[in-house]
């Protein structure tokens, strides 16, 4: 299987999960959505960070994404972990976790490891939007436990430069001033985008308020 890239269709696949059986792209419907994989359950970073995608169901709820989880663990290993991270980490594990014991999703999403164990899969983040299309990837060592408010900041990212005819600068969050695109030179156009003004810092960097705030 060779690597996916930005911009491919994220394979579809049916799997088991701890929610019932998932076809990956009729669950995923009309979302965003972020899946996650695991080398193994019962890892204390793993735990943490399933913790963390629990408590953050709100904020991913807000943006239209739907969360989902995978491990090449058996189901029932999950669901004895899941009441670990739910006594651990003080949040309902709300979110699917596939159960992948005969790699499908591993090897479709190129998570096994070549210089790892045959069945340790890379802790990749895929973000994926309502065209099934791959927005994101973050690959992180199994000693770094994965950065939440990165992966909400991509996605704000995404969902607004989806919809204007920007880009986000180095440390954008949500609120803060964004980049006019430097293919936008009509200047008419300009001034309907951007009514309240921009910054001309060069020619090719251009700064305005982001819309819709």
């Amino acid at each position: 299987m060779a690597t996916l890239r930005l911009g491919d269709i994220a394979p579809d696949f049916q799997q088991d999960s701890t929610s019932g059986p998932i076809s990956f792209h009729a669950w995923a419907g009309a979302a965003w959505v972020v899946l996650i994989s695991h080398p193994a359950d019962f890892t204390p970073v793993c735990t943490t960070e399933l913790g963390r995608t629990a408590a953050l169901a709100g904020e991913f709820a807000r943006r239209g994404v739907k969360p989902i989880a995978v491990s090449v663990d058996p189901l029932e290993s999950h669901r004895q972990w899941v009441g670990d991270i739910e006594e651990t980490q003080g949040a309902a594990v709300g979110f699917p976790i596939l159960a992948d014991g005969d790699r499908k999703v591993a090897l479709l999403y190129d998570m096994i490891h070549p210089n790892a164990l045959a069945n340790a899969t890379v802790r990749s983040v895929f973000i994926i939007d309502p065209k099934k299309v791959i927005r994101a990837t973050l690959t992180y060592p199994a000693s770094t436990g994965r950065n939440f408010t990165e992966i909400l900041r991509v996605i704000d990212s995404l969902q607004l430069t989806d919809g204007h005819k920007v880009a986000t600068p180095a440390d954008w969050t949500d609120g803060d001033d964004v980049v006019i695109l430097p293919s936008l030179q009509d200047p008419a156009e300009l001034t309907r985008r951007f009514p309240r003004g921009w910054r001309a810092l060069t020619p090719y960097l251009r700064l305005t308020a982001q819309p819709g705030r």
